[in-house]
């Protein structure tokens, strides 16, 4: 049966002096979700962005939003970033206290609900909250930057992961994010992923061709997820 595939180019590899135009152009060029990598120079070693920056592209796009926190503690800030527009928000199981109830403060907030796991990060806080997940985010490098290389192993964590979703029964996505490019995005998809984060591999490559076009770059990561569904 053939999966539907997901490509969530990431802002934190966008220009941000012209942010609106790039979430424009980059969802008219054949993306499906606009990633954003939010992080609070406490829990992961960078700054980045909040939720006015949310509240600001909402208006310009009717794209879904998947923000992803790495921001500790994090129960504060899920209900700014559901009032901003978000639709998905996904957060690390060690940043929160209570991970069940921050999962709960999400879809009572409005929005789909999910985990995310760092390289190192063991699967097993999955165990008792599989009926409040619509999407696992597996880490392919270690949080905090952007334009890091791929780490392997990932690829057995992404099957491990496809298996506990495939014997749950229920229909939640897989994310990867990090390294995620065009000549590995298809061995990633056929791990398991069925949406996958790419910031540098898409925004970079628009930089150095046509920075208001993503054409190119896109309709070579389809082509690729092309080859698994084939």
């Amino acid at each position: 049966m053939s999966r539907t595939f997901r490509i969530a180019p990431s802002i934190l590899s966008a220009n941000f002096a012209k942010l609106g135009q790039e979430v424009t152009d980059v969802i008219a060029s054949g993306a499906d979700i606009i990633h954003f990598d939010v992080m609070d120079n406490h829990y992961v070693p960078n700054l980045t962005i909040g939720p006015l920056v949310c509240e600001s592209l909402r208006p310009v796009t009717d794209a879904f939003i998947d923000v992803h926190l790495m921001v500790k503690p994090v129960d504060r800030i899920i209900p700014d970033f559901a009032k901003a527009g978000a639709n998905m928000i996904t957060f690390h199981p060690e940043a929160s206290e209570h991970i069940d109830r921050s999962l709960s403060l999400i879809r009572d907030s409005g929005c789909k609900a999910g985990l995310v796991f760092n390289p190192a990060t063991p699967l097993h806080y999955l165990d008792h909250v599989m009926d409040k997940l619509d999407m696992i985010l597996l880490m392919s490098v270690n949080p905090g930057f952007g334009g890091q290389k791929f780490i392997p192993e990932t690829l057995n964590k992404i099957r491990e992961v496809r298996q506990r979703i495939d014997a749950s029964g229920r229909d939640i996505w897989l994310e990867v994010d990090g390294g995620v490019k065009v000549d590995n995005i298809a061995e990633v998809a056929q791990a398991g992923a069925d949406v996958f984060v790419a910031g540098s591999a898409v925004f970079g490559a628009g930089k150095d061709a046509d920075p208001h076009r993503y054409d190119s770059v896109l309709a070579a990561l389809r082509a690729e997820l092309a080859k698994v569904n084939g």
